[in-house]
């Protein structure tokens, strides 16, 4: 048993880089923001007064959940859609470089 390192000769080849966006990123924006026009939509109009059709009258927090359902499924499909165009168009730019690799082995 050696004290050194094994190490080899480094490994040069060529590998291909592209910049892609990050979905989570896109995900949790579109969130957030169909929070806040929910929220928006809930305080800006106050038809929570009002009797419906159906003879139920909702609360203002109700409402609130109500649209908030719909406008964070909205948000996050949006946002998705915006993703995936950046990663079709910045996507298409591919650069190769030349990368090294080594490899150590230490033997214990």
């Amino acid at each position: 048993m050696s004290d050194t390192p094994d190490t080899s000769a480094p490994v040069r080849q060529r590998a291909t880089v592209r910049r892609a966006p990050k979905f989570t990123v896109f995900l949790v924006i579109g969130a957030a923001v169909g929070l806040v026009a929910a929220m928006v939509l809930t305080f800006a109009f106050h038809g929570a007064d009002e009797t419906s059709v159906t003879g139920v009258t909702y609360t203002q927090l109700q409402v609130f959940g109500f649209l908030l359902l719909v406008c964070v499924a909205v948000g996050v499909l949006l946002a998705l859609l915006v993703a995936v165009v950046l990663d079709r168009t910045v996507g298409r730019r591919v650069v190769e470089v030349e990368v090294e690799r080594d490899r150590i082995r230490i033997e214990e």
